[in-house]
């Protein structure tokens, strides 16, 4: 079921403001809380297309670590967040399973960048959704979701466990939370700014 407020021009360009639309994708392995992130920090009543997991996902989805997940992400996700008078970033999640990778492709299109969230405790399972950003040729961040309890992990030995790059940032945030999402978006925006130039 699609749910969020019906599409007009008013909710989504502030009065008086000259703007510039960016595409970013929101992108992760199932259950790293993209629907939870773009919720959190969305200015408008995001659209989600999350259900219900039935016993037939059991024995697709390893739901290993994630034992309370009783929704998933079956299309996408949709928010939107200004961060000047002049950026205005589209925020379009990406649901996690791999059966549903063939909408990535038409997602990524037109999109500046990615920010990719990981959990620190299932890496292996970032390395699909890694080679596939890299595979779309989009710039990315890597925002590690910082879950309660989970120790916090030191950046040397992510950045050598996911094989990135110097200049590839690496941020920690907690998706629940406004300020930490949006400072892990900023960290993503400046980058790609960076590469611009």
């Amino acid at each position: 079921m699609v749910s969020g407020p019906s599409l007009d021009e008013q909710a989504y360009v502030r009065e008086g403001a000259t703007q510039t639309a960016v595409k970013i994708l929101v992108v992760g392995h199932f259950a790293v809380g993209k629907t939870t992130f773009i919720g959190a920090i969305s200015e408008i009543e995001p659209l989600t297309t999350e259900e219900t997991m039935t016993r037939a996902a059991e024995s697709i989805d390893d739901l290993k670590g994630v034992q309370g997940k009783t929704t998933t992400t079956v299309a996408m996700d949709f928010g939107r967040l200004t961060i000047s008078d002049r950026i205005v970033l589209y925020l379009f999640g990406t649901p996690g399973q791999q059966r549903f990778v063939q909408m990535w492709e038409d997602m990524a299109r037109g999109a500046l960048g990615a920010l990719v969230l990981v959990d620190p405790e299932r890496l292996a399972d970032s390395f699909a959704v890694i080679d596939l950003i890299e595979q779309y040729g989009l710039d990315y961040a890597i925002a590690v979701n910082h879950f309660d309890g989970s120790p916090l992990r030191d950046e040397k030995a992510l950045r050598d466990a996911l094989d990135l790059l110097d200049d590839t940032p690496v941020v920690t945030c907690d998706a629940r939370d406004e300020r930490s999402s949006a400072e892990a978006l900023i960290t993503l925006v400046r980058h790609l700014q960076d590469r611009a130039h």
